[in-house]
């Protein structure tokens, strides 16, 4: 093998797409073993998944809420996470509904008939990795920005640069990307050119009978209030994550308001046919 031959199987640009977490992955790196790194990022993927998938029974998350222990630096980063979150929205984003949301993804996969009627109360305490739950939690709102924040830093390498997406949720982008319509149209919403990560919401992704997967604990209330919501958060894909969940969840001026205030984010809101977005947002569009 040539010199130059060395060079470009150790620099150059390399994709993957493989379905995991009931979406499709895109991982991107450009540079220095670029496809040692994608491979790397598709291994964080699955292994994190396995960890992590509430409905796999195996998983630390599923030992978890069966048994109401368990010891995993992954699961225990989320939780704490999901406690910040727990208290900054005023209880609108709840870790505490795991069997909420059993139930409802069971009623909108068809394979139950019925919707959940109450909200759960309980109790979570982590100490370093281990966490004790005395209810089963919901991590679903944390967990895949989780592995999209794992899986970019598993691209990272001197001289390459990458980015990864899965249904929605993505790394900062490496170039401009869409905001899909949640009409089906194929003109996007905006074009964004941005530093920041992205995560998107909203009912017209999962919805069966007028109700999809997202609900708001405070209010006792299922389903999205907005037909979508797309957050840009610069602290990492969990924020934007856990964001978008919240704001899908709230009305339009308490969810515009909670944007605002929300230090180093943006937001972007259709909410019956007509768009709203915080102040900053069109800083992060592409062509302003």
């Amino acid at each position: 093998m040539t010199i130059l031959e060395k060079i470009a199987t150790r620099v150059g640009d390399s994709r993957r797409e493989f379905g995991r977490c009931d979406t499709t992955f895109h991982v991107r790196a450009a540079g220095f073993r670029a496809e040692r790194a994608t491979r790397r990022a598709r291994e964080t993927v699955v292994e994190l998944e396995r960890q992590l998938d509430a409905f796999d029974d195996g998983s630390a998350v599923s030992r978890l809420n069966r048994d109401g222990v368990v010891r995993n630096e992954h699961v225990a980063r989320i939780v704490r996470r999901g406690l910040e979150y727990y208290h900054r929205t005023d209880r609108v984003f709840d870790i505490h509904q795991g069997r909420v949301e059993h139930d409802l993804k069971a009623y909108l996969r068809g394979d139950d008939a019925s919707l959940p009627e109450t909200f759960d109360t309980g109790t979570v305490t982590v100490d370093g990795t281990w966490i004790d739950a005395d209810v089963p939690l919901d991590l679903n709102g944390l967990a895949k920005g989780y592995i999209v924040d794992r899986a970019a830093a598993a691209l990272d390498g001197c001289g390459r640069r990458g980015f990864v997406s899965g249904g929605g949720d993505m790394s900062p982008p490496t170039g401009p990307v869409a905001i899909e319509s949640p009409y089906g149209d194929a003109r996007p919403l905006r074009t964004l050119d941005t530093e920041w990560c992205v995560a998107t919401s909203g009912g017209y992704r999962r919805e069966r009978s007028g109700t999809d997967h997202v609900y708001d604990p405070a209010a006792g209330r299922l389903g999205a209030r907005h037909e979508s919501v797309t957050v840009l958060a610069a602290r990492d894909c969990m924020e934007a994550d856990a964001l978008a969940t919240t704001l899908a969840a709230l009305p339009l001026e308490a969810a515009l308001t909670l944007a605002e205030e929300w230090p180093e984010v943006e937001a972007f809101v259709v909410h019956d046919g007509v768009f709203h977005a915080t102040e900053g947002f069109d800083s992060h569009v592409f062509g302003t």
